[in-house]
């Protein structure tokens, strides 16, 4: 890889791991209700992007379930879980998209795998389970049970992918943000309250963090990362995603004081060596799997 592509790869992760940073921020000491701000987020989404939103997708209705599946029902999750969960353990536990996303390729798409990535996946699921039952600060917490749901459900979305014709990046996320809009605001109303009073505080950091979560992450570090994918391997790129997750926890140790336990340092340890032996073996049938959980995120 080029020492340019590298730096620009290493400035994606920093920007996704900064953004569980951000938004833990925001949801906790910002006091944004978490759905709201998903809301907030999808509709700023879908106003920058909208001049790619046309021509509209052929197959309209299964580009609705993704949204929801990348956004809609995914973000709703992980801002709930990162509400009354550390960024460290979002960071950690969001790594659970890829294998959940291989093993439904086996299910849906006919994969098959061998024991190495066999090993990776119960590797990914004992790591995660090391730091879940550390009573001291990561319990089976509802956070917790957010956080898992979410990764399920954005792997959920990558396989539909695999059924939908190919469009530009910007396109997808444009409809994505735009289909998200009306299902979190009605959640948000629904079981939210306190909607404007973060925002009408005039806090700029509210207000920074929401522009960050659209041109810093679903633009920049979405973007560029379509762009490397298009220039170098999966199986290049799939193992040295996993700095965004290191990063998370550093910058949540460094920005918002959170802790770190030795159970969340082996556990993180094993869970990321099993998403990497994951991500070093190419699949067939779905080979953006190591790395497809990273478009919602």
């Amino acid at each position: 890889m080029k020492p340019a592509d590298f730096a620009l790869l290493v400035a994606v992760c920093l920007f996704w791991a900064l953004n569980l940073v951000v938004t833990r921020w925001t949801v906790t000491e910002g006091d944004v209700p978490p759905i709201f701000f998903a809301a907030i987020r999808v509709s700023l989404l879908a106003l920058v992007l909208s001049p790619f939103l046309l021509p509209a997708p052929r197959q309209i209705g299964m580009v609705f379930l993704i949204a929801m599946g990348m956004a809609g029902i995914h973000f709703a999750l992980l801002f709930l879980g990162l509400a009354t969960s550390t960024a460290g353990v979002a960071a950690v536990i969001g790594q659970l998209g890829v294998p959940f996303t291989t093993i439904l390729s086996i299910m849906f798409l006919g994969e098959r795998i061998g024991v190495w990535r066999t090993a990776g996946i119960l590797l990914a699921f004992a790591g995660v389970m090391i730091i879940v039952v550390d009573p001291s600060q990561f319990s089976l917490t509802i956070g917790i049970v957010y956080l898992v749901g979410a990764a399920f459900v954005g792997s959920v979305a990558n396989i539909l992918m695999k059924r939908i014709d190919p469009m530009p990046a910007m396109r997808m996320q444009a409809w994505i943000g735009l289909f998200s809009i009306t299902p979190l605001m009605l959640t948000s109303f629904a079981l939210e309250g306190g909607h404007a009073d973060a925002y009408a505080a005039l806090d700029w950091r509210v207000y920074a963090a929401s522009l960050f979560a659209v041109a810093g992450v679903s633009i920049f570090a979405h973007g560029n990362f379509y762009r490397l994918l298009k220039k170098y391997e999966v199986t290049l790129l799939s193992p040295l995603t996993l700095m965004t997750p290191v990063m998370g926890v550093a910058l949540g140790v460094a920005f918002l004081g959170e802790g770190v336990t030795w159970n969340m340092v082996i556990g993180g340890m094993i869970a990321l060596a099993g998403v990497g032996i994951i991500g070093v073996r190419r699949n067939r049938r779905f080979p953006e799997a190591p790395v497809g959980d990273k478009i919602g995120q």
